[in-house]
């Protein structure tokens, strides 16, 4: 018996992904707007699109942090408003609701992991809307709602960390990246991956309804995943130099330490994410990636010693 899947977002870094894992399930009818077909800051609309499926995955999201600093506004109508009216339809219809929030809903001032029901204390406006999305779905749909935070995304889809220390490596000598932070750089095909199998264990009543962590296991610090990046791509890691965070303010505050711990996965009989360098490692062997650093590689004799 088929299935009807919505994935909002469905443009972005994450929402590119989340379909593509679906594909391999022949009972997975998949919905995929972007945002120019479906704005969830649109009530109706999001009534609309939601009708007819059994699991939405919300990877609609303001995602520019220091632009959230901004126009906090705007950032939480769609980081939270947004998500109460995927909530709110869901709990109409009955639909499964997959949403996809972050660490930023944390202070970053720990030292270990951060439990699923740790206390919340965002630093940002960033973290402030997508903890009002949080709130919502835990309100709306205390039995069907499941939040799904994860934490410095990167893929083929899209400017992210790992992309951009690629192109930098074709045209810098030396690189100045921070080593103050920490957290668990998370590969967003191996998250698509997690919320495929945790949308199917959903509708087979094995996953309860709550909080989860997508993030890879393990941590280290962006000084480290860049230099862990140059490495693979076959380019000096001694190009990294590490700095502190004050070297690049940044209008929106950051958290120190990002990691999250991931105990609920043992709920549904699923084991973590795995580790952060693995996940590299399996990424920057694919196409896009690959690409990127033979272009890197290919620049290296033309810069200035």
């Amino acid at each position: 018996m088929s299935t009807g899947w919505l994935v909002t977002g469905a443009r972005g870094l994450l929402g590119q992904d989340v379909p593509a894992e679906l594909a391999a399930d022949p009972d997975a009818v998949v919905s995929a707007p972007g945002r120019e077909r479906l704005d969830i800051t649109d009530q109706a609309a999001v009534r609309e699109a939601v009708r007819g499926h059994r699991v939405v995955v919300n990877c609609a999201a303001w995602t520019d942090v220091d632009g959230a600093e901004r126009y906090e506004t705007a950032a939480t109508a769609v980081n939270g408003t947004g998500v109460r009216h995927l909530a709110r339809a869901c709990a109409e219809t009955g639909a499964l609701l997959l949403h996809v929030s972050t660490d930023h809903v944390f202070p970053g001032e720990g030292r270990s992991p951060y439990p699923e029901d740790a206390p919340t204390g965002p630093v940002n406006a960033y973290g402030r809307g997508k903890l009002a999305g949080e709130r919502a779905v835990a309100e709306l749909l205390p039995h069907t709602g499941y939040i799904v935070r994860t934490a410095w995304l990167y893929g083929a889809h899209g400017r992210n960390f790992v992309t951009t220390m690629l192109e930098l490596a074709a045209r810098r000598q030396s690189l100045d990246v921070v080593s103050d932070q920490y957290g668990q750089p998370t590969w967003s095909r191996a998250l698509a991956r997690r919320l495929a199998v945790l949308g199917r264990a959903a509708l087979a009543g094995r996953a309860p309804a709550g909080t989860y962590h997508g993030t890879a296991e393990g941590h280290t610090t962006w000084y480290d995943l860049a230099r862990e990046t140059f490495r693979l791509a076959g380019l000096d890691p001694q190009r990294i130099r590490p700095v502190g965070s004050d070297t690049f303010p940044r209008p929106a505050a950051r958290p120190a330490f990002g990691v999250l711990g991931h105990d609920n996965w043992g709920r549904c009989g699923l084991p973590p994410l795995e580790r952060w360098d693995d996940q590299l490692t399996a990424a920057l062997a694919e196409p896009s990636f690959a690409a990127l650093a033979a272009a890197a590689r290919a620049n290296l004799a033309r810069l200035p010693a």
